[in-house]
């Protein structure tokens, strides 16, 4: 049974007349008349029959008459869904971000995304770069902000969005680790560093970026996501490399600048290279793309940012 036959039928058991029928769906009665015959060829059984110059049902038409309303509304109903999915009016977004991200960045770009698509269902995922991207290749998200610009083996599509420098973070209420405006990588090579937990990407960039100077940072304390690490370090158990617009964020911070070239971190967005982006996050990424050209545009950009 196909949806024009069903349609057909309807309109003839609503009419009771196959010239008003074909004029209400706009076909011609001919057309109407053979969507009718083929119909009950496939049934096996009449549906119509004239009597006293009246359309009537059979009883197989009569039984037929529910079920072909459900189809026809069901049919309809799923026209509507994909129509609004495909104008982005409905849909599910399945977005990752590193926890750093989110309170700056994610909420704001998700309210002003919301408020244009309110129909949209968003599931956002916080955790480190490595557990994201692995969740994005299973396909479990659509998009995913990562740290660092390199697409890997994993058939991600990489691209950065911004650049945020790091500085050395110690606790303002103990001396500072120089006078001077800028602290250079080797003179850290004594002090006892809090390193985040295992999987966070600053804790690979923190050892990575000591490890270029020349020196393995030494640990103080270690474990902790990144606001747990400044707190910890707040207390002067040690210091940390940590985002200039985090270190900000900790009045019991004291955040000194690295020394030229100094160090930064690239916040990138991350999709399947072989898959297309759903509608919905399709129009996520272009909403994302106006906003931080709005936030350049306007000297938004959080301390230490700048756009790549």
């Amino acid at each position: 049974m196909r949806s024009q036959q069903l349609l057909a039928f309807l309109a003839v058991a609503k009419t009771r007349h196959f010239t008003h029928a074909a004029e209400e769906l706009g076909v011609t009665q001919p057309s109407l008349s053979k969507q009718i015959r083929t119909l009950e060829t496939e049934l096996g059984a009449p549906l119509l029959t004239r009597s006293r110059g009246r359309i009537e049902l059979t009883d197989a038409g009569q039984t037929l008459l529910p079920h072909a309303r459900r189809i026809t509304a069901a049919h309809a109903a799923a026209r509507a869904d994909i129509d609004d999915v495909l104008a982005v009016r409905a849909g599910h977004l399945r977005l990752g971000a590193t926890p750093s991200l989110c309170s700056w960045l994610i909420a704001p770009l998700l309210t002003r995304y919301l408020e244009v698509h309110p129909g949209v269902t968003v599931t956002l995922t916080e955790d480190g770069s490595g557990p994201l991207t692995e969740r994005l290749t299973a396909g479990d998200l659509d998009l995913a902000f990562t740290i660092g610009d390199k697409a890997d083996a994993t058939g991600l599509t990489v691209r950065p969005l911004l650049s945020e420098a790091l500085v050395v973070a110690s606790a303002a209420h103990l001396p500072p680790l120089t006078r001077q405006a800028y602290i250079g990588l080797a003179q850290l090579r004594e002090q006892a560093f809090v390193l985040p937990a295992h999987g966070y990407d600053l804790r690979d960039l923190t050892i990575t970026t000591c490890e270029a100077a020349g020196f393995t940072p030494r640990t103080g304390v270690d474990g902790g996501a990144t606001d747990a690490v400044a707190s910890l370090v707040e207390a002067g158990l040690g210091i940390a490399l940590l985002p200039a617009m985090i270190a900000a964020g900790h009045p019991g911070l004291r955040a000194t600048p690295l020394a030229p070239p100094g160090a930064s971190r690239t916040i990138a967005l991350a999709s399947r290279r072989e898959s297309p982006l759903t509608k919905a996050a399709g129009s996520f990424a272009a909403a994302l793309e106006a906003h931080l050209t709005d936030l350049h545009a306007w000297g938004r950009l959080p301390e230490g940012m700048r756009s790549v």
